[in-house]
């Protein structure tokens, strides 16, 4: 169990890694877009779609990585009011909500990934992208982002907070 634990959070850190590197990607080549655009006067053609993609990849690959560091957007009134076993089991709910919300976009991504990759489909503009390419990191964003709600399940708790008073 801890080497699948060790072993997940390791590859959401890596999706980190890869989630930075494809935004660094989409400023580098805005930047190479308004040079080209604006001081060499030429048009772009592949510019705009790439950081579109890109900026779309980079979010759902980042996904599981935020996950790992609870960088997600929460309320957490009622978990931190309650004392540490209720709390637990709310959070083990809601992780078990979000898994099952991520497993249906990752299946129904998923096959919509296949079709275009078995279909041949591309991108209807002058680039003409295999659509596969820019599809593949929706379904791998979110199948590691499940992965990584199952490890935030199987955790144990860490104590981050004192116990809640009574009183």
């Amino acid at each position: 169990m801890t080497i699948f634990i060790r072993a997940v959070e390791a590859a959401s850190r890596l999706c980190g890694l890869a989630s930075m590197v494809l935004l660094a990607a989409a400023v580098i080549v805005v930047s190479e877009m308004v040079f080209v655009r604006y001081v060499l006067g030429h048009s772009t053609i592949w510019q705009t779609e790439f950081v579109i993609y890109s900026i779309i990849a980079s979010t759902f690959i980042g996904a599981p990585y935020v996950l790992l560091l609870h960088g997600h957007v929460g309320v957490d009134l009622l978990p931190n009011a309650l004392p540490r076993g209720p709390a637990r089991l709310m959070n083990i709910v809601a992780s078990l909500i979000a898994l099952a919300f991520c497993a249906l976009v990752a299946w129904t991504s998923g096959h919509f990934w296949y079709e275009a990759f078995s279909r041949g489909w591309t991108t209807e503009t002058v680039w003409k992208i295999p659509l596969w390419i820019p599809l593949l990191p929706l379904p791998l964003g979110m199948i590691m982002t499940c992965l990584q709600y199952v490890v935030q399940i199987m955790k144990p708790v860490e104590p981050t907070q004192p116990e809640a008073f009574s009183g």
